[in-house]
């Protein structure tokens, strides 16, 4: 498949500070392009690698979504139980009818702590309140769980964010583990992810790409540049901030694929189809679909987004590719997955 231009055209925009990150595309075992490009950090500065660790955002919700899988696979849990009989939600606006399976894909109700879809700022809520006060997932519930809901359970589809730190809730019910040792262990581990975890910002940790994002002044012009460190808490969570490579994004979906995380049940479940979203396609569980007009499968994908971070993952059934960007910065990235997704278009 023809990438012979995309090295020069991201050199290009990486020259231009319009994109710092990782690209890869893998077709089976087989390399089709890899490349790094701009700065792992801005205030040394320290040039970006392919090895590098990125804070992936909402790409962290496919691994909440397997690890509740397996849970269903090994019949601890069922997609369908109200999340009020599994987490203790006494008080809050969580209606009893929300079941994990309306979590998993956004089509809950409840409502998020910063609703994006409404345009609001996930960076705004971090103005009055300390980023290092949210560290665990029950932290989280006093910024969304007595909002009144958006819908009833089921009646619509609305992209939310933290509907997967109550499934994230639920997984340290049911198994008695903290959630990030669950996934190191349940998902990490078995994927063969020996690069993947969850790095505080506070400490020290090495290969881990840091975000940062230009400040403009009224004209648009860049000057200078500003660090995500108060942009959200210092850790991740169940809906978002898993660090990982592209190389281990990739052995993600070739593991789930292969069936060495899930039952061929759950698998073909999970790359299915569930819920229509007016605007944004089809979502899964975790992931989100594009389909042609013979509503065959053009890709399917994950991306997340937020003060300093930009990144995708998606998988082309019809090419047989593996698609990663990573992005230390929230500007840039989108340009660069849309570049993608027309040579492959081209080429199909």
């Amino acid at each position: 498949m023809p990438f012979t231009e995309l090295d020069a055209w991201l050199s290009a925009r990486a020259a231009a500070d319009e994109f710092s990150g990782v690209v890869l595309i893998r077709r089976g075992e087989r390399t089709e392009f890899s490349g790094a490009y701009g700065w792992a950090s801005r205030r040394w500065p320290v040039p970006m690698t392919e090895a590098m660790r990125f804070d992936t955002a909402s790409i962290t919700k496919l691994f909440t979504s397997v690890a509740a899988l397996r849970l269903v696979d090994r019949g601890k849990l069922d997609l369908d139980t109200p999340i009020t009989e599994i987490v203790d939600l006494a008080g809050t606006t969580i209606s009893p009818a929300v079941t994990v399976r309306h979590l998993l894909t956004h089509s809950s109700g409840i409502a998020d702590d910063a609703d994006e879809e409404a345009g609001e700022s996930y960076e705004a809520l971090w103005v009055d309140k300390p980023v290092y006060s949210v560290t665990e997932a029950r932290d989280y519930l006093p910024q969304f769980a007595h909002k009144p809901p958006n819908f009833a359970p089921g009646a619509g589809v609305r992209y939310c964010n933290v509907g997967f730190i109550l499934v994230g809730l639920a997984i340290e019910e049911l198994t008695g583990t903290p959630y990030r040792d669950h996934i190191r262990a349940d998902v990490f581990a078995r994927a063969g992810m020996t690069s993947s975890d969850f790095y505080d910002r506070r400490e020290a940790a090495p290969d881990v790409a840091e975000g940062w994002d230009p400040v403009l002044d009224a004209e648009g012009k860049r000057t200078g540049w500003k660090q995500n460190i108060f942009s959200y808490p210092p850790i991740g969570s169940a809906s978002d901030g898993a660090h990982v490579t592209a190389p281990d994004l990739v052995r993600f979906l070739r593991a789930l694929r292969a069936g060495e995380l899930l039952s061929p049940e759950r698998t073909e479940l999970f790359l299915t189809p569930q819920v229509r979203h007016e605007t944004d396609g089809w979502y899964g569980f975790g992931l989100e679909f594009t389909l042609e007009p013979d509503d065959s499968v053009w890709a399917y994908s994950k991306g997340g987004g937020n003060t300093g971070v930009s990144n995708m993952v998606r998988h082309y059934p019809a090419a047989d590719l593996d698609v990663v960007m990573l992005s230390n910065a929230e500007r840039g990235g989108l340009a660069v997955v849309q570049k993608i997704d027309r040579l492959v278009r081209a080429a199909v």
